[in-house]
């Protein structure tokens, strides 16, 4: 299972970032400091960083200097608030795989990773996705019912993919919400309930049951 350090030490995006890529199948790791952060990547127990630049006590780009001096080639993406191109073109002339800026949505956070680690590394061991007759193949972005092709959104797909890694379990509307729209999301608060609509006349009425007091569940059909 591949290992992703986070290093942000705003707490809130921290616990979130954790929260999405634990239900994507990942194993999280969050550093609140610069230090902490260079003496776990420099430990060869990661497949990816997460940075952010305004680190305390080592700023992120000392970080990535130190790392990238030491000739370890671990993929970061840079996290972080500062949006100027100056800093966009520091980071990535400085060693940086990826640069995005906060706000952010986590579905594009969790694509950029997917693209580093398989630029990095051999194809991922689990690319196809099922339960019961769904099947969701994350390479292609292709979702199957009963071997037929379903046609899904962008946010459908996301959806789905947190919904089917946890085939069986509930998760909460706040899970969903943070997961598919990102942790600054402002609109509208039934938006996960409209989106749980469309995936049930896409995907089959009955594969998303709804628990009372709790949020939704799928089933394997």
């Amino acid at each position: 299972m591949r290992r992703i350090l986070i290093a942000e030490d705003e707490e809130r995006i921290s616990r979130f970032i954790h929260k999405g890529l634990r239900a994507a199948g990942w194993t999280p790791s969050v550093v609140a400091d610069g230090i902490t952060a260079l003496d776990h990547a420099m430990s060869g127990e990661f497949d990816l960083m997460i940075l952010d630049l305004g680190l305390p006590r080592l700023d992120g780009f000392t970080v990535l200097q130190l790392l990238r001096q030491s000739r370890l080639q671990l993929p970061v993406i840079i996290l972080t608030a500062r949006t100027s191109v100056a800093d966009t073109i520091a980071g990535l002339d400085g060693g940086a795989d990826d640069y995005l800026a906060k706000p952010f949505r986590f579905e594009e956070l969790l694509a950029r990773i997917r693209l580093r680690l398989r630029d990095g590394s051999p194809a991922r061991s689990e690319p196809i996705l099922r339960c019961g007759s769904l099947e969701l193949d994350l390479q292609s972005r292709l979702a199957l019912v009963d071997a037929h092709e379903v046609s899904l959104s962008a946010r459908e797909f996301t959806m789905t993919e947190m919904f089917i890694r946890n085939c069986g379990q509930v998760l909460s509307r706040e899970q969903l919400l943070s997961h598919v729209w990102g942790y600054d999301f402002s609109g509208a608060s039934n938006v996960v309930d409209v989106y749980v609509r469309y995936l049930r006349q896409k995907l089959g009425s009955g594969r998303i049951v709804t628990v009372r007091g709790a949020g939704y569940r799928m089933v394997a059909l």
